[in-house]
């Protein structure tokens, strides 16, 4: 019978193994993803569609990239590796904001007003943009997950991954747009921008419209992200992290 591990070792197990999982995806997927992550967050400063029934942020032109490399890494390496992915991310866009807070505050000689609004951003943005991403992350790693399993078969056909990326990427879409938009143009901005809101009719028709578009995107881009699945498998992209999973498994 194994013995019960303390916290302190569960923990340390945890960073080893997500330190091995960092090393194991891919440079360039990591990096597209944390500046996709970041680029998001700065573009969800900016309403660029703002009707009555309808608004839109400028973060939707770049969050699709985000659910896309959640839906690869989610493919090869489960659903835990993508939420660790995302956290990764968002840890990494908060040191970002905090040095970007931190040089908008630096006194010049000059007038950079406009660029120290720009990139000093706002606070209750990025808390919302955070809580947003964060749950909508997990709600789409394990919902694809969940539809993959429903392909017994052929789990790793074309099929399978379309119908598992389509359907976790515009759910999560949806919600990542609803909780952002609910916290950030109901609940904050009436309070600190001057009674400027938007309707529930808006946040719900934005969420919408945005999940729609970005459902689009994922067509047209998840054969390349099927190709990529395919080509990580073939290479055996990740087997020193497999491995330790297969070994710490043996040994429970």
């Amino acid at each position: 019978m194994q013995k019960k591990l303390t916290f302190t070792q569960k923990a340390k197990k945890e960073f080893q193994e997500t330190k091995l999982l960092l090393r194991s995806i891919p440079s360039v997927v990591v990096a597209l993803f944390v500046i996709s992550v970041i680029a998001m967050n700065i573009l969800a400063n900016k309403t660029i569609i703002n009707e009555t029934w309808i608004a839109i942020d400028g973060g939707i032109l770049i969050s699709w990239l985000s659910f896309l490399a959640m839906d690869i890494v989610t493919k090869h390496f489960g659903p835990k590796a993508a939420t660790k992915m995302s956290i990764f991310a968002t840890m990494v866009n908060l040191l970002i904001c905090l040095i970007f807070f931190l040089v908008s505050i630096i006194p010049t000689k000059d007038d950079y007003s406009a660029f120290n609004t720009i990139i000093g951003g706002t606070w209750f943005v990025l808390l919302s943009s955070t809580i947003a991403f964060l749950s909508s992350a997990l709600i789409n790693n394990f919902l694809n997950w969940s539809v993959g399993k429903i392909f017994k078969k052929n789990p790793d056909g074309r099929l399978a991954f379309m119908a598992r990326s389509y359907i976790s990427t515009f759910i999560g879409q949806f919600f990542d747009n609803f909780i952002f938009a609910i916290l950030t143009f109901m609940f904050f901005a009436p309070i600190f921008w001057d009674g400027f809101s938007w309707t529930f009719l808006q946040c719900v028709t934005c969420s919408l419209t945005g999940a729609i578009l970005e459902l689009l995107m994922e067509v047209i881009f998840s054969p390349f992200g099927y190709r990529v699945c395919q080509k990580w498998k073939k290479e055996k992209v990740g087997a020193e992290y497999f491995n330790y999973l297969k070994k710490e498994e043996e040994n429970q």
